[in-house]
């Protein structure tokens, strides 16, 4: 009898130790793709100025670490930091990452279209095209482009599209850098199929915008206004809402769609996806603009956004950014298939030290884009494989 109990306290023994060892290899694997805290603790001075005090800044970051099965399934593991949906922060040019996927979506509806498809709206006798307005979006992130496209789409269709897809925490009252900007009529759009014959598009009276109610709607100690300086916060609840997290989740959306359920993907035609993906990483010099005032970094924060370098060709940046009211936001999908490299990270950063609002005294150049950058090549170098 003691014989086969010695057996069986080995065997026992064998057992804890091999249940022991997964459990230290396994908190060593988790520790080290956790790469969002380490490259947050990192030493360098462009990361540790801002995260000595990080509720100055009013940080918030995801990161999505991204891994493939045998079999080509595609895992998410989602790091985050100071994430937080009810505290607001000013989307900027983020929202024109949904205003150009719904568009074509919308588009893909009408029979006889296609992503060259032109249209007009009322008002002016210019035609714009479809693919040229969101190369310019994701380009340099043109404001009338962005505007263009949401006369087509109204604030209604626009809003509701992004609930139903379960990214509820977005909502657009305004259009960017225009006169009238919050005006909830849309302008009536002639649509020209691709066999030149027209479709009209009536103007939408969208409902009247309902204040934000979140945390964090008020901010700094004063905003400037017809050059005079009005000496309490500044009022955000009138403006336009994306979460970090929903912006997030909408790159996800459009990059990796089998990775969700059919009702909470974008119906997009194929070609308009590919459309779209390759839009969001092209680069200004390749879409036409000056290399010198449209360096590669320009709407590429992370990794770049501090340095007028160009981009190696075998790194590529599908993202959106967004600056305004000393508000920095960049939401990006990075590869590098030379290095093995894939991640998805956003983030977004206030800088405005004098805590004053429209005075246009804000420290992009100083602080916020060097802290992307260096988040960016923080996480790009953890993640090499």
């Amino acid at each position: 009898m003691s014989f086969f109990k010695g057996i069986i306290m080995k065997k026992i023994i064998l057992l804890l130790l091999s249940f022991a060892l997964s459990l230290v290899e396994g908190c060593a694997s988790f520790q080290k793709r956790d790469l969002l805290q380490q490259a947050l603790s990192s030493s360098n001075e462009k990361v540790q100025r801002v995260m000595n005090n990080p509720t100055e800044f009013e940080i918030q970051m995801i990161y999505t670490a991204i891994t493939r099965t045998k079999k080509g399934r595609i895992k998410f593991k989602d790091y985050t930091y100071n994430l937080d949906s009810r505290n607001y922060f000013y989307p900027a040019s983020t929202v024109k990452l949904p205003i150009a996927i719904l568009a074509l979506e919308k588009l893909a509806t009408i029979s006889g279209t296609s992503v060259n498809s032109d249209f007009s709206i009322a008002g002016s006798a210019e035609k714009f095209k479809f693919s040229e307005e969101i190369s310019k979006i994701f380009a340099v992130s043109d404001n009338d482009a962005s505007n263009h496209l949401l006369e087509f789409l109204g604030f209604d269709y626009l809003n509701k599209k992004m609930r139903d897809k379960k990214l509820s925490d977005f909502y657009v009252t305004h259009r960017l850098s225009t006169s009238d900007s919050g005006n909830p009529i849309t302008k009536a759009i002639t649509l020209f199929k691709d066999d030149k014959t027209e479709v009209e598009l009536l103007s939408i009276a969208n409902k009247n915008a309902m204040p934000l109610r979140l945390k964090k709607m008020n901010k700094g100690i004063g905003y400037m206004k017809n050059d005079t300086l009005i000496k309490s916060p500044f009022d955000f609840s009138s403006k336009n809402y994306f979460a970090l997290q929903t912006a997030h989740n909408t790159l996800k959306r459009l990059v990796f769609p089998a990775a969700f359920r059919a009702n909470k993907r974008f119906n997009l035609r194929p070609e308009d996806r590919e459309f779209l993906l390759y839009s969001l990483q092209n680069l200004p010099r390749n879409a036409g603009y000056d290399p010198v005032e449209f360096y590669d970094g320009y709407a590429k924060f992370f990794v770049f956004g501090d340095t007028k370098d160009s981009i190696p060709a075998n790194i590529k940046i599908y993202n959106k950014v967004g600056d305004a009211y000393g508000t920095l936001i960049d939401c990006a999908y990075i590869v590098d298939e030379k290095n093995k490299v894939e991640f998805m990270v956003s983030a977004t950063i206030l800088v405005n030290k004098d805590g004053i609002f429209n005075d246009d005294a804000y420290e992009y150049e100083q602080i916020g884009l060097p802290f992307l950058a260096e988040i960016g090549r923080e996480l790009y170098k953890r993640s090499k494989k």
